[in-house]
């Protein structure tokens, strides 16, 4: 794999917790967005890291966005030297928490993949595109909550803090980078429990209903619930019936 760089993190929960996650964002995103999992894990007892990644947020920059790369760094990401006991991963964040899993089946002991983008169709990557483009072009508040007017105060902050912190060439490079984006090799190498939350495709996801959700059936430790009337991310969208998904897959 590529040479990682060191991820910075944000925490949620008692350093001294006995139970550790990471979670990871997707493209054009930051550690922070990934609050409502580090809250919940929190109350639970957990203690969760968020990270962000290359060229995102506060992270280091480079020149390789390939996918291989994002594996790298989440996969050099360990909770004080062992191994995590969840991993969540949203959209590219699931991508590389597959890379990563596939890789060292030692790194954790449980994946949960928010949307991932695991294989993304042209239009797919289209959608992807052009959503990231228009972050940039409009990064204020207002867009924000004209284009998602039911989020959380908290969401749209960070979303627009996120996309000031991100580079713009990172993030096109995301895309230039990957022309064949497809981890699915790497998923039916995944030999940990995998628990999918995948948006409700009316509205629009990147897993349901798409040739990546193949996995599921492939790969008997995958298995995947749908958040109803979610977007791609539903954390966002639907913040409480994502989290009560979140702790069903969990136990």
């Amino acid at each position: 794999m590529p040479t990682p760089v060191v991820l910075p993190r944000l925490s949620w929960g008692s350093p001294s917790a006995e139970r550790r996650a990471l979670l990871i964002h997707g493209v054009g995103s930051i550690g922070a967005l990934m609050w409502r999992y580090g809250v919940a894990l929190a109350d639970a007892g957990w203690r969760a890291d968020a990270v962000d990644l290359r060229g995102h947020g506060s992270a280091p920059r480079a020149l390789d966005y390939t996918l291989a790369a994002y594996g790298a760094d989440v996969l050099a990401t360990r909770a004080d030297g062992g191994p995590w006991d969840l991993v969540i991963g949203h959209s590219l964040g699931g991508a590389a928490s597959v890379l990563a899993a596939a890789e060292d089946a030692t790194w954790t002991r449980r994946l949960v993949l928010i949307d991932p983008a695991i294989a993304l169709t042209d239009r797919d990557r289209e959608i992807v595109r052009d959503s990231q483009a228009r972050s940039f072009e409009d990064p204020t508040e207002q867009a924000v909550r004209t284009e998602h007017p039911h989020w959380h105060p908290q969401d749209v902050e960070l979303k627009v803090l996120s996309v000031r912190q991100a580079s713009r060439w990172a993030v096109e490079q995301t895309s230039a980078q990957n022309q064949h984006w497809d981890v699915t090799d790497a998923a039916l190498r995944v030999s940990v429990p995998t628990h999918v939350i995948a948006s409700d495709p009316r509205v629009y996801s990147i897993f349901r209903g798409k040739p990546a959700e193949s996995v599921v059936a492939a790969n008997p430790l995958f298995s995947m619930s749908v958040v109803a009337d979610a977007g791609h991310s539903p954390h966002r969208d639907q913040p409480e019936a994502t989290m009560a998904a979140l702790h069903a897959a969990l136990g």
